[in-house]
């Protein structure tokens, strides 16, 4: 076993371990930090899907991030309130159930990035850097002045959407639903890089030309990744958004996009386990510094400083010093 796949296999293990522990010594808020990990993880396993294996840096990613959250806070609203989001021409009516909120928030975060990403994807380089921010900040302001849902303010929800079988206002309960999903997510991902479709990605990333001569048309390659991206980031603000039992147009803003990013990039891009531990790393800056100074990002950026100028492979790739599996 590689020292790569034993790092990995210890963040998750370590991951796991923190909550149980915390649970038997009575720290609920340790449980609230792991699971908070968790769920950011899953939003950088989506990003580095198209930005580790695609090379498609995007700025927007917050927009997926924050249509998981609002699906979440407007079904569950709808049912907490007994009113149905419509009555014609047929009657819909929210709910607090888990797997209907994921799945509602999976598929208009993929339908979202769908739309974007057809867009955005017929430029490259730093056109695309702006096409994506620039979406993300449309939905941004459209979230603020959107007062039927709490517009600047954002929208509370009293109590926790069910799981069945789960009591989901239990700390430890609630993480292993989101540590269960962060698993599945990193086994889909590393399957998808290394499936026919995950080479041929890396491949269009490296040299489109050659790609191109084999028949493989990058523009879908890249749509379909972004595609699945999206989803992902979904996913994971609709359990972000359960997590707070609060919603807000922050959560579309460019700069959750930028911290989803730094996850990627601390941890170390393309590499699987990367997105676990920049925000295992940026969670236990936040809560270790932030009640020392009012400014711990400036910590955080000399942080970024290093691995960028020494470290590109990030944290993963200084400790392992290996390149990644799938380039």
């Amino acid at each position: 076993m590689s020292r790569e796949n034993l790092l990995n296999a210890a963040v998750i293990l370590l991951l796991l371990a923190i909550p149980l522990w915390a649970h038997m010594a009575e720290e609920p808020f340790l449980i609230t930090l792991a699971t908070k990990v968790a769920i950011l993880a899953l939003a950088g396993v989506g990003l580095n899907i198209a930005l580790g294996i695609g090379g498609l840096v995007s700025l927007g990613h917050a927009a997926f991030f924050g249509i998981g959250g609002y699906a979440m806070g407007i079904l569950a609203a709808h049912a907490q309130n007994y009113e149905p989001l419509a009555e014609w021409p047929m009657l819909i009516e929210g709910t607090n159930q888990m797997p209907v909120i994921w799945l509602v928030a999976v598929v208009a975060s993929a339908l979202a990035a769908l739309v974007i990403g057809a867009l955005s994807l017929r430029t490259s380089g730093v056109y695309f850097i702006m096409i994506t921010l620039a979406f993300g900040q449309m939905l941004y302001y459209f979230a603020i002045s959107w007062s039927a849902y709490g517009g600047e303010d954002g929208l509370s929800i009293w109590v926790r959407n069910e799981f069945p079988g789960l009591n989901t206002l239990v700390p430890l309960q609630f993480f292993l639903i989101c540590y269960a999903i962060l698993c599945a997510a990193l086994w889909f991902a590393a399957r998808l890089a290394r499936a026919p479709f995950g080479l041929a990605l890396s491949a269009a990333r490296q040299c489109e030309a050659r790609v191109e001569t084999v028949g493989i048309t990058p523009y879908q390659l890249r749509l379909t990744a972004f595609v699945i991206s999206g989803a992902i980031t979904g996913l994971a603000g609709a359990l972000f958004a359960d997590l707070n039992r609060f919603v807000s147009p922050t959560m579309l803003s460019w700069h959750t996009s930028g911290e989803i990013m730094i996850f990627v990039i601390i941890g170390g891009v393309g590499r699987l386990f990367g997105p676990v531990i920049g925000a295992a790393l940026f969670i236990l800056l936040e809560h270790l510094l932030g009640g020392i100074s009012d400014y711990w990002q400036i910590y955080l950026g000399g942080l970024l400083l290093i691995i960028v100028l020494y470290a590109r492979g990030g944290v993963i790739g200084a400790i392992s010093g290996r390149e990644v599996a799938h380039d």
